[in-house]
């Protein structure tokens, strides 16, 4: 039988401080160098095991100042499914309102950007082509918990009362109900989903340690011509977000 790898062990020797309450929730960790030297291991071992414990949500580094015992946090359920568009507004506020979560997100738009080579391809239009590009920042509670950037061609809603997707009457409705508005309608949804380590910026963003790992999904909505009127790329922490995918059956 091979050996434990060093990083597992000292990952179990963490979690086992942590369940003896040798550490408390919000408790800062001694430094990895003082970890290694009562470990007998170096730092890097050290690390290894403490980012393996963070994408577990056992711990939690805080940038500029170390990691620290992550308080009890209940993991958040996104559910992904057709039945999550309403005509009464947001997917994502209804999904945080199943969980009785104050649902909340913050978000910038940028119009006519050039649209980068793989964004024109998962459009269907030229590269460099004009697109509305909103980022968004989602919270449950005052906590992030995913992020998405979407892309929408500005030939689609330009000059109309949807072009900017949280501005106007009908700011914050989510991609189907604004579509409806300017006679576009969506037929269905294409996700991909792959597990992924999240980048510096991201890992700022939700609060969680750099290369922790995290469910990219890559969602393009289409119209009923099979035209792509949006796409956009979704980021949720795997340590604080349970996806799961309903699928409806006809009959």
């Amino acid at each position: 039988m091979s050996e434990q790898p060093p990083y597992l062990r000292i990952a179990d020797e963490l979690r086992q401080r942590i369940a003896e309450h040798v550490w408390e929730p919000g408790d800062r960790l001694p430094s990895r160098a003082q970890i290694g030297q009562e470990c007998g291991v170096g730092e890097n071992v050290v690390r290894r095991a403490q980012e393996l414990l963070i994408s577990q949500g056992v711990l939690e580094g805080r940038a500029g100042s170390g990691t620290y015992v992550a308080e009890p946090r209940e993991r958040v359920r996104v559910v992904r499914s057709s039945a999550r568009e309403q005509p009464s507004g947001s997917p994502f506020r209804q999904d945080m309102k199943a969980l009785r979560r104050q649902a909340d997100w913050e978000s910038r738009t940028d119009a006519k950007v050039p649209a980068p080579a793989e964004i024109a391809t998962r459009l269907g239009i030229a590269e460099g082509e004009p697109c509305v590009r909103t980022t968004y920042e989602f919270l449950a509670d005052g906590k992030p918990v995913q992020l998405s950037t979407s892309w929408e061609p500005y030939a689609v809603t330009g000059g109309s009362l949807v072009v900017l997707p949280e501005g106007g009457p009908h700011a914050g409705a989510g991609v189907v109900n604004r579509m409806a508005e300017i006679g576009v309608t969506i037929s269905h949804a294409v996700e991909q989903p792959e597990p992924r380590h999240t980048t510096a910026e991201e890992a700022s963003l939700l609060g969680i340690q750099k290369a922790a790992l995290v469910t990219h999904i890559r969602r393009t909505y289409y119209s009923d011509d099979g035209r792509p009127v949006e796409t956009a790329d979704i980021v949720v922490p795997a340590a604080h977000c349970e996806i799961v995918y309903e699928i409806p059956i006809s009959r």
